[in-house]
Formats: C-alpha cells, sequence, structure tokens
C-alpha cells in the first residue's frame, strides 16, 4: 500500500501485462496535439472580466482537465513497479518563473479537489504563482534540493534511495507532498515565454502519467460546409503513458475536454457526481 494511492486489482489483463513489457515510461509515451479554439475561451474569459471577476487561460484548461478526470478517473492512475494505481488525490505541477526572473523558475504542485470549480482552481492557481514568485525557497522542492545539496555525495546517494523507496512503496507521504514528480499531471506554458508547444517527456522517477504543454497560438484549417476556413488555436502538446488505461479511453476523454474548452461556463459549478475507479 503506498502513501499516495491504491493498488488496482481489478483491471484489463493486457495492460498488466503492457507494463512488464514496457516496464519504463519512455517506452509506453504516446503523443498527440489538442488543437483547443481561442476564442469561446477568451470570449468567456471577457465576459467575466466584465462581472469582475479574473480568470486565466491556464485555469480553464486546468479546471477543464480536472472536471473531465471527475468524470474519466483512469486519467488519475500511475504504474510503479509495473503495477497500476488509484491516486489518493489530484494534483498539478507547474513551473513558475522567479520574480524578474526569465531563465530560472521553480517547480511545485498544486492540491485539487475533484470538485473544484473553475473560480476554485483559479484561486489556487493565483495563490500558488503568487507563493512561489514571493518566497520560491519555501516550496517543498526547493526544500528537497538544499536537503540533496547538502553535503558531498548525499545527491547521487539520496537520489538512489528515493527511487528505491519510491518503487517500492516506502516513500513517505511528507516526501510525496514535496515532490513535484509525483503529480496527477504536469503542465507548462510555454506560450508565456513565445514558444510553441512540444511533447515533454513524463519523469521516469514519481509518478507523473500525463504531461502537457500550451504553446503559441496558431491557426488550423478547418471545413465549414464548402469553405475552408482558418480558426486560431491554442496547441496542447499532451503526451500519455499508455498504459493506465486504451487509446478509446484517452480520444473520449480528450473529446470531453474539448467540449469544456469550448463552453467553459459549464465549470461554474462543481460536478453532479466523481465517478470511482473502477478497478478499485
Amino acid at each position: 500500500m503506498r502513501a499516495d494511492g491504491k493498488r488496482l486489482r481489478n483491471t484489463d489483463p493486457m495492460y498488466t501485462v503492457a507494463s512488464y513489457i514496457m516496464n519504463k515510461r519512455v517506452d509506453s509515451m504516446n503523443m498527440i496535439t489538442l488543437d483547443i479554439p481561442y476564442d469561446p475561451i477568451q470570449n468567456y474569459l471577457n465576459e467575466k472580466r466584465k462581472q469582475g471577476i479574473a480568470l486565466s487561460h491556464m485555469g480553464v484548461i486546468i479546471a477543464a482537465y480536472l472536471r473531465t478526470a471527475a468524470e474519466f478517473p483512469l486519467l488519475n492512475r500511475f504504474i510503479m513497479n509495473c503495477k497500476p494505481y488509484a491516486r489518493n488525490e489530484f494534483t498539478v505541477a507547474m513551473v513558475v518563473l522567479k520574480s524578474g526572473e526569465m531563465d530560472n523558475g521553480t517547480m511545485s504542485k498544486m492540491f485539487f479537489d475533484m470538485t473544484d470549480t473553475i473560480f476554485d482552481v483559479n484561486g489556487k492557481i493565483d495563490k500558488y504563482v503568487t507563493e512561489n514568485r514571493a518566497a520560491p525557497e519555501k516550496n517543498g522542492t526547493e526544500k528537497m534540493i538544499k536537503i540533496l545539496l547538502g553535503a558531498p555525495g548525499v545527491l547521487r546517494i539520496g537520489v538512489g534511495l528515493f527511487r528505491f523507496m519510491d518503487k517500492h512503496g516506502l516513500l513517505p507521504k511528507k516526501l510525496i507532498d514535496m515532490s513535484p514528480f509525483h503529480n496527477s499531471l504536469c503542465i507548462s506554458n510555454l506560450a508565456s515565454i513565445r514558444t510553441n508547444h512540444i511533447y515533454h517527456h513524463c519523469y521516469e522517477f514519481g509518478t507523473t502519467s500525463v504531461f502537457i504543454t500550451m504553446g503559441n497560438l496558431r491557426e488550423v484549417p478547418k471545413r465549414r460546409g464548402k469553405e475552408i476556413v482558418f480558426e486560431r488555436c491554442i496547441p496542447l502538446g499532451v503526451v500519455m503513458d499508455e498504459r493506465i488505461c486504451s487509446g478509446s479511453y484517452f480520444a473520449m476523454a480528450f473529446r470531453r475536454i474539448k467540449q469544456y474548452l469550448r463552453d467553459p461556463a459549464q465549470l461554474e459549478l462543481p460536478p453532479e457526481t466523481v465517478n470511482e475507479d473502477p478497478g478499485k
């Protein structure tokens, strides 16, 4: 029994075998680009701003992913030591540039409830960014780094020990809470540094199963009737650990995310139900 997840006993045998054949995340990474229409999100943000409510693109996207995970709980699984687990919580890791610096950031993670609304999500993001820019040395990641760099030879031994403990479910919850590599989703806004989306690897250390990057806006050709029009889109580069669920499951989940992002007002109320992982 791990501190951050429950071992799943009722899963598709094919994926149990796949976890042993593809025993590393680098073996099991699938990648896709989701082109998210920009105007529905921007129009929603503009309308909220008129009401005196400041929301962000990042807040909308994370809220949509969180709501989708409430409906599609397999998104919140991870593989450790070739075994599938359902997470006990929903966390999102994100890099924050340090105040006044463009080439130096800190990384930690945010904790969300599955019933959070878009307003809850945005408030937690704002608090997270403010705290990490004002005093990055206080976040768990920076504290971990200082411990590992505290004495000669500690880094190699410490990381090796962390890996061993993590593999065998011995890593204390306190360390897991400090680690940005143990998360439900890792996300990065590359548009904030004016660059395109990429397909970022899911870290081998920790439990990251999905990594999303947001890139520069781009125009995507789409057919409307007999015409080809160009629609402004936010490209999302998504990397998935295919061992947590089937491709068809991912496809259905991504279609649902797009539905929420075309109408973010759906995220203003808590979900009516939060589905349990059927493998528990």
